[in-house]
């Protein structure tokens, strides 16, 4: 029997690099970044921040490091860390210097663009003096000019060529380290630049669209673009590019890559729209438990259906599930089998309990399960 997942195509083969100690490429998870808005001079709010976004599942944020002031921070910031850290620099060389210095596991960089030949020598002498790898990060908003001349305009062509570019000036350096992003804000020029870049060279890719937008607007581009190249096997790590809370950007990450069991992490809540036919307040209800829920990192489903008509076959298909019942007494499934009953005004307590209950007791019998999967 055909499976979705069995119709998805191989994922392209990519050599491994290392951010600290994730992995980015080759067979290694795809792993989801984001970044802090906070000024990095200010040690204390990026530490802050960048705590936060772990705890929404974020493997590796970036921090920009503009100034020497950020760079100085940089060190008690990455002893913070509970993940590494990517110091994103423009232009001058001597701020990825100091980054690779103080811990950055990884530089944003693109080596064309930090002078001469012997500054990116230095540059590249320091990244391998200090363990640091790097990412080229071509954007269709800051492209070349001779590009721009050449093909007419940011293309996916442009980009691609921008992106061989930078990698040849660090592979004449020997070094071979990197991953490489090709962004843009319009989807379908990100799309086509990914797939160029995918087929031109083995190097893993950063996968985002840039400057998205707002929740809402930037959520769906992102899951329209990642999702296109994820399923077609392309990318080894992917940054939501969100004008909100950063925070919303890993959990946004997590969304995509969990709709194409790609990876899984936390509770994955299946709920109907509702109706007329709703016998307790669905929206409400999963509201109330997105919120309560949040903090569950082991993967499991729960199905909040406001009837029998879809409620029995869904839970079946998931962890927990709640299907609503008649006189504000709702069915309670547990692993696919009718179990018990709750009440109207016992439902969100109920299934937090069960949720807590069972991420516990899988925590104990399979570590591994404590961890996203792969």
């Amino acid at each position: 029997m055909t499976t979705p997942d069995s119709d998805r195509p191989a994922r392209r083969k990519s050599r491994k690099v290392m951010v600290g100690n994730v992995a980015v490429g080759g067979d290694a998870p795809i792993s989801i970044q984001s970044m802090t808005n906070t000024l990095t001079s200010d040690a204390h709010a990026t530490s802050a921040q960048v705590s936060a976004l772990a705890v929404a599942g974020a493997d590796i944020v970036r921090v920009s490091c503009p100034d020497e002031e950020s760079t100085a921070a940089l060190k008690s910031i990455v002893y913070e860390s509970p993940v590494p850290l990517v110091a994103d620099i423009h232009f001058h060389y001597r701020r990825a210097i100091e980054a690779a210095e103080a811990g950055a596991a990884c530089l944003r960089i693109n080596p064309g663009n930090i002078g001469s030949a012997e500054r990116v020598s230095e540059v590249v002498k320091a990244a391998r003096d200090h363990g640091c790898s790097m990412r080229i990060g071509v954007n269709a908003g800051s492209l070349e000019k001779h590009l721009l001349e050449k093909h007419g305009g940011p293309t996916a062509d442009a980009m691609v060529e921008s992106a061989l570019d930078h990698a040849r000036i660090l592979e004449d350096n020997d070094f071979r380290d990197f991953k490489i992003s090709v962004k843009a804000s319009n989807v379908p020029l990100a799309v086509g630049a990914y797939r160029g870049l995918a087929a031109a060279c083995d190097y893993p890719l950063h996968l985002g669209i840039t400057e998205a937008g707002g929740l809402i607007g930037g959520t769906v581009k992102s899951a329209v673009g990642l999702g296109m190249l994820l399923w077609e096997g392309i990318g080894d790590t992917v940054r939501v590019s969100l004008a909100t809370d950063p925070v919303k950007e890993p959990q946004v990450g997590w969304e995509i890559l969990k709709s194409l069991n790609l990876r899984q992490r936390g509770v994955n809540i299946i709920a109907c729209p509702s109706c007329a036919r709703q016998q307790f307040n669905v929206t409400e209800t999963v509201g109330e438990l997105e919120q309560r829920l949040a903090h569950i990192d082991v993967p499991m489903t729960v199905s909040i259906i406001g009837c029998v008509v879809n409620g029995p076959g869904e839970a079946m298909m998931t962890d927990i599930g709640l299907t609503g019942g008649g006189k504000g007494n709702h069915l309670v499934y547990i692993s696919g089998g009718a179990d018990h009953k709750v009440s109207s005004g016992d439902i969100v307590e109920h299934i937090v309990d069960l949720v807590e209950a069972r991420a516990a007791a899988l925590r104990v019998e399979a570590p591994e399960h404590a961890d996203a999967a792969q």
